[in-house]
C-alpha cells in the first residue's frame, strides 16, 4: 500500500512538472542601454565623479506564467566610465567588458493591467569580464574579472517590451593600486552602477 502512494506521489509530481513546463515560455531579442558608473574607493584620498556609459548585447528569459516567476540571462557588451581625483591630478579610465548578468524576477499579475503592462521586481549575480587595457595609469591596473549583486524593477510593456532599471553593487575589488605609496595605502576601488536597459523579446 506504501509502495502504491509513493508511487501515486511520484506521478503527480512528474505531471505538475510537465504541465509546468508545457506553460513555461522562452524569449530572447536584443538589449540597449545605458550605464551610470561611480568607482567607489575605500579611502577618502580618492573622489570619483558619476560617469555614463552604455550597454549593448542579447537577453533570454525564461517564464512560469503559472506562479509569475522568471529568470533573465543576458549576455552584454558593456563600456564604463570613471574620473576620479588622486593628488589633485584628474584620471579618466574607460572600461569595456562583457558582462553575464542573471536575474530571478517576480512578476506582478494586476487584474485589468496585465495584458497592457505587468510591473516586476529582480535580483541577482552578475559577472563581468574586462576586454580593455588593465592598466589606468602608472598607480592603478583594473582586475580581470568584476563580481556584482544586481538589485532592480521593470515593466514589461505588451508582452514584448522590457524596460528596466538596476543597481549593481560590486562585490570584487575592481581596482587595485599598484604604485608602492598606494599599494602600502591598501587602496583599492569597487564599481558601484545603475543600467537602464530596453529590450524586445520575441
Amino acid at each position: 500500500m506504501k509502495s502504491i502512494k509513493a508511487i501515486m506521489l511520484v506521478l503527480a509530481f512528474i505531471v505538475s512538472a510537465t504541465t509546468f513546463t508545457a506553460d513555461a515560455q522562452f524569449r530572447f531579442g536584443p538589449k540597449v542601454g545605458l550605464t551610470v558608473n561611480d568607482m567607489h574607493f575605500n579611502k577618502s584620498v580618492l573622489d570619483a565623479d558619476n560617469q555614463t556609459g552604455w550597454t549593448a548585447g542579447v537577453m533570454g528569459e525564461f517564464t512560469i506564467p503559472v506562479i509569475g516567476i522568471s529568470a533573465d540571462l543576458s549576455a552584454m557588451y558593456v563600456r564604463r566610465n570613471a574620473k576620479f581625483l588622486a593628488e589633485q591630478e584628474i584620471s579618466k579610465d574607460n572600461r569595456s567588458y562583457i558582462e553575464l548578468p542573471l536575474n530571478f524576477r517576480y512578476n506582478f499579475s494586476l487584474p485589468l493591467i496585465s495584458k497592457v503592462v505587468v510591473p516586476y521586481l529582480g535580483v541577482g549575480p552578475s559577472v563581468s569580464f574586462l576586454t580593455s587595457r588593465k592598466n589606468i595609469h602608472d598607480a592603478y591596473r583594473n582586475r580581470s574579472v568584476d563580481w556584482a549583486l544586481n538589485f532592480g524593477f521593470g515593466l514589461r510593456f505588451l508582452s514584448h517590451i522590457d524596460i528596466n532599471a538596476r543597481y549593481g553593487l560590486g562585490l570584487t575589488k575592481a581596482v587595485r593600486a599598484i604604485d608602492d605609496e598606494y599599494g602600502k595605502a591598501g587602496i583599492e576601488g569597487k564599481n558601484r552602477y545603475w543600467t537602464i536597459t530596453a529590450a524586445y523579446l520575441f
